[in-house]
């Protein structure tokens, strides 16, 4: 067998928005691939039949990434064809989508219906009536103005926060709004105001009614929102909830008279507070609590490099609502009814991407047995039905995982992971690298993480932990406000500590550091306080929380949050809790990577630690990456990625192998 090289990762194969018919008799997915020459994913939607437990390719476009089924449960409606990206805009600079169906049966894709929006979402009432979700500019009728003048083009003009989104550059102004479209008039009409910025949509069983989550706002965005019902037949739009401090993350029909919601009133851990789950009677608009002791997240944060592509966490079948949870360092499909009975649907450890249900069929696409993606059923047990990278363990060496729980304060016990390097031996003494997931909520977990084989199969131990702040153990665990940078670097200290004496064979004197997002904070807090480890790799990071704060897409209220203080109130936390405070005592030759458009973690942000490194005199450098963003490791283009791996691998080559 051969070793895992850096490029292997273009071979992956990534699945992704897999939906069942409304008869259950087939499932449609999308499978994404890597084209190196062209720089790009292709993406095409395949066909699963459930009686026939076969699957085949539907389309070839390269480019169909997103789909919905039609009420026959024959034909399949989506839009992306490569001959539509270059008209992206008419001549007068509105933007459209062009809709294709297909027949799962057989046949070419037959253009079907144009809407002169960049739709978003779209779901079919009946044969002549869509609902769909469009970007809006709010600011249009003065944006058609100024356009009159060519140099307007050279002009951002902003007026409101977040002006910018991280994968989705500049959007001041910009709002999902949602409408209705009748197919034999061409004629859409907006459902919601130009400020009200739409989440997404439910429809009920029989299509009378829907339901969203839309937040209205102008100047500035605030994290609470409000649960909206439509009643398609009667064209009446109503709000369901009160005007409170309260923030829903989904919403669906349970019975015709009742609706399921989760959300967080975010009083006691803040943003980051997990949802509870909610009945919301549709008579009297009465909120009832049917979890009110649920402290898990509804949602998978287990990380990985190894997907790309749309994931659902929840849907409704029959009288349950499905549902994703992260707990300890696994995700799991659940389903709960409305009394809040919770009933565990799968208990294997490792990951749910997404997932689909019909009549109590569920077919999930998951990373298990540290394996790359594929589609399982469940029934009695998981049951395997693809076999899209099942070559990767027929070929390559895979390392394997040794799980080490640490005590790192009284009653506090952490979860991490060692990996030896392919073809060990104990007589060898081995380079290190330690790596910190981002979040800091999510969870490092048993399943492929293609950058870690890879150093595991050059030669280097690879380790990773949950410390403080990460996902999977309730609210209280999670919660490190104010805290960054102290019990949470405590516990991946005393972790490193562990792991280096255990394993014996670790040259204490070559172990590097690595992380991105909050582990590239935390990377760049740990090279300011302790000079252990020999070389560091800070990705994606935060090293300043004052600047921060007034930057990012999400700074003006995740700081405020998580960190405890604003530039106004107290500029002396934010400034005691930032890694550019401590970068005078760095010795670590430290390598920066960066996106030019990562509206996250700004660049700035690693520019601010480059250059504060730079001027102390300790080795670094910096690699930018243009046209990328937050998501440069797990969906950024292809040259890209192997530049990234490779830039961090020779570093770590430089300072631990030679």
């Amino acid at each position: 067998m051969e070793r895992i090289k850096l490029d292997d990762f273009t071979r992956y194969k990534f699945l992704s928005d897999i939906s069942y018919s409304p008869n259950g008799e087939h499932a449609c997915f999308a499978v994404h691939e890597m084209f190196v020459d062209d720089n790009k994913y292709h993406s095409n939607l395949w066909l699963y039949n459930e009686k026939r437990n076969e699957y085949f390719q539907l389309t070839s476009f390269n480019e169909e990434s997103s789909f919905t089924w039609l009420e026959d449960s024959v034909h399949i409606l989506f839009s992306g064809l490569r001959e539509t990206k270059d008209k992206e805009r008419k001549n007068d600079g509105e933007e459209f989508t062009q809709f294709y169906t297909i027949n799962i049966n057989g046949g070419e894709a037959k253009k079907f219906f144009r809407i002169d929006k960049k739709v978003k979402l779209i779901k079919q009432i009946d044969t002549n009536t869509y609902i769909f979700i469009a970007t809006y500019k709010t600011s249009k009728m003065n944006f058609e103005e100024l356009k009159k003048r060519k140099e307007e083009k050279d002009y951002i003009v902003l007026d409101e926060i977040p002006f910018w989104s991280n994968g989705k550059g500049y959007t001041n102004k910009d709002r999902n709004r949602l409408y209705i479209y009748h197919k034999d008039t061409g004629k859409i009409k907006p459902l919601t105001d130009e400020y009200t910025d739409v989440k997404d949509f439910n429809l009920n069983k029989n299509k009378t009614n829907l339901v969203f989550i839309a937040n209205k706002y102008e100047n500035k965005m605030e994290l609470e929102n409000a649960v909206f019902v439509y009643d398609i037949v009667n064209d009446n739009l109503k709000q369901f909830t009160s005007n409170e401090k309260f923030r829903y993350d989904y919403a669906n029909f349970m019975t015709d008279k009742s609706i399921i919601v989760t959300g967080s009133d975010m009083k006691r851990y803040g943003v980051n507070e997990n949802s509870k789950f909610y009945v919301i009677d549709l008579v009297t608009s009465k909120r009832r609590c049917i979890t009110p002791d649920f402290e898990v997240s509804t949602w998978n944060s287990v990380g990985s490099d190894c997907r790309y592509g749309r994931y659902s966490n929840k849907d409704i079948d029959g009288r349950y609502l499905y549902f994703i949870t992260t707990e300890n360092d696994s995700s799991y499909i659940n389903r709960i009814d409305d009394n809040g009975i919770i009933e565990k649907v799968t208990t294997k450890k490792g990951s749910v991407d997404g997932f689909t249900v019909k009549n109590g069929s569920v077919l999930f696409i998951g990373l298990r047995d540290m394996k790359l993606q594929d589609i399982y059923k469940v029934k009695e047990e998981e049951l395997q039905i693809t076999d899209f990278n099942e070559w990767l363990h027929k070929e390559k060496k895979v390392a394997t995982l040794e799980k080490l729980t640490v005590e790192t304060d009284k009653g506090i016990v952490i979860d991490g992971w060692v990996m030896r390097p392919v073809d060990f031996s104990p007589n060898n003494k081995y380079p290190a690298i330690l790596d910190i997931h981002g979040g800091p909520k999510t969870v490092y977990g048993e399943v492929f993480y293609h950058e870690m084989q890879y150093w595991a199969n050059e030669g280097y131990v690879v380790f990773f932990c949950n410390p403080r702040g990460s996902d999977g153990r309730g609210n209280e665990f999670a919660d490190i406000r104010g805290k960054y940078g102290t019990i949470d670097y405590d516990d991946i200290m005393k972790f490193t500590d562990a792991v280096i004496e255990k394993y014996s064979f670790i040259d204490a004197d070559r172990v590097g550091v690595t992380g991105g997002s909050y582990g590239g904070f935390m990377t760049n807090w740990i090279i300011g306080h302790t000079d252990r480890f020999k070389a560091a790799a800070s990705q994606r990071s935060i090293s300043n929380w004052i600047s921060k704060f007034c930057t990012t897409d999400i700074g003006y209220y995740f700081v405020n949050d998580q960190i405890q203080g604003t530039p106004w109130n107290d500029q002396e936390k934010l400034w005691w809790h930032s890694p550019l405070k401590y970068a005078d005592k760095v010795k670590t030759p430290t390598l920066f990577i960066h996106s030019e458009e990562d509206y996250r973690c700004w660049l700035v942000e690693g520019i601010q630690m480059f250059t504060a490194l730079k001027y102390h005199g300790v080795e670094s450098r910096m690699c930018i990456f243009k046209e990328e963003n937050h998501e440069l490791s797990r969906s950024g283009k292809p040259k890209h990625r192997i530049r990234r791996l490779k830039e961090i691998t020779d570093w770590f080559n430089k300072y631990l192998k030679e």
